[in-house]
């Protein structure tokens, strides 16, 4: 079987061609997503402001990168708490010892 080349598209991305409507799509659907975020991890960024696909790029990436930085973050608060609450676990007999009654 012969191999057959296909050759790339030399426009795929152009960083200073004006956003499409599915692009614009997929920022306001990012925008929702961040706006789910803590204020702290918000870019502020204005949507209505980005024109090109290079501005839509660089918001997709900023936001992308936002929300593995507070999943990462919402993961190690998890497991610190999980730690705590196992090391802390007192049986009812330990309980009733330490306050001085006697179980019935």
């Amino acid at each position: 079987m012969a191999l057959i080349h296909v050759p790339r598209p030399e426009n795929a991305w152009n960083p200073n061609r004006a956003v499409n409507a599915l692009l614009k799509s997929q920022v306001l659907h990012l925008h929702e997503a961040e706006l789910k975020l803590p204020v702290r991890q918000q870019t502020d960024i204005y949507i209505n402001a980005i024109k090109t696909e290079g501005e839509a790029a660089g918001y997709v990436r900023q936001v992308t990168e936002a929300i593995h930085a507070a999943h990462q973050t919402a993961a190690a608060k998890q497991a610190r708490s999980r730690v705590k609450r196992t090391s802390k676990v007192r049986t009812k007999k330990k309980m009733t010892r330490k306050r001085g009654r006697t179980p019935s």
